[in-house]
């Protein structure tokens, strides 16, 4: 389950890159669309970075991966 929710956090990740990229270039400086995306970003991040530190610490992910 965890393993499930972190792959769709990274995709969440990945996706908010491109579409932040897509509105560089689309708006060229002219917007804050860009930023915002960025935003989204870094805080899905946080969250990922986040769950994997508590199932580290909870014992849900083990030294080990299989």
């Amino acid at each position: 389950m965890l393993k499930i929710v972190v792959l769709l956090l990274v995709a969440a990740v990945v996706a908010s890159l491109f579409i932040s990229l897509y509105f560089v270039y689309k708006d060229k400086g002219n917007s804050t669309r860009a930023v915002k995306w960025l935003t989204v970003r870094v805080v899905l991040q946080a969250i990922v970075i986040a769950i994997l530190l508590g199932g580290i610490l909870f014992g849900y992910i083990t030294g080990r991966l299989q």
